[in-house]
């Protein structure tokens, strides 16, 4: 069986963004979709209907994700304004894995860039490709930003 791949799953719809961060929380956490509920504090059967019509109280989606450790519905909402999300980093070192892992993204969304063009074809694949490079950009924006400061590391090896 292979491993699921969250981090490039975007989703493409309010329902889908539901329905990812239940899934994400059964399949990362082990977490029913009862035991989510129990955790924002809601009957189970509100949270199906939360899946079932992508209808989710704007004050519940917070605890909605922080019970699911996924943030699929807050990525939709900002997508959906036409804004892009990045995650923040934590500041930590680069290695020289780190900037290969750069280069090869940056490779393969310039490579994405250019069938698209000659071909205009794969419009998903291209936009995932640019948007896994803009991500990768920023994290290392932010980075260099936090030079000066970086963040405690104190929970790292724990």
């Amino acid at each position: 069986m292979t491993r699921k791949r969250w981090k490039p799953v975007q989703p493409h719809s309010l329902e889908h963004a539901t329905r990812l961060c239940a899934d994400y929380a059964l399949h990362k956490h082990n977490r029913s979709v009862a035991q989510v509920a129990d955790l924002v504090g809601v009957s189970e059967w509100t949270v199906y209907k939360w899946i079932a019509d992508g209808c989710i109280p704007t004050r519940r989606i917070r605890p909605f994700e922080f019970a699911c450790d996924a943030t699929f519905i807050t990525q939709w909402i900002a997508g959906s304004a036409q804004k892009l999300v990045i995650d923040i980093p934590a500041g930590k070192k680069c290695s020289q894995n780190d900037l290969m892992d750069l280069q090869n993204c940056l490779n393969k969304a310039v490579e994405y860039l250019s069938h698209f063009y000659r071909e205009q074809r794969d419009v998903d694949g291209t936009l995932e490709g640019v948007t896994q490079a803009i991500k990768q950009l920023a994290s290392h924006r932010e980075n260099v930003r936090k030079a000066n400061a970086p963040e405690l590391e104190l929970f790292e090896g724990a």
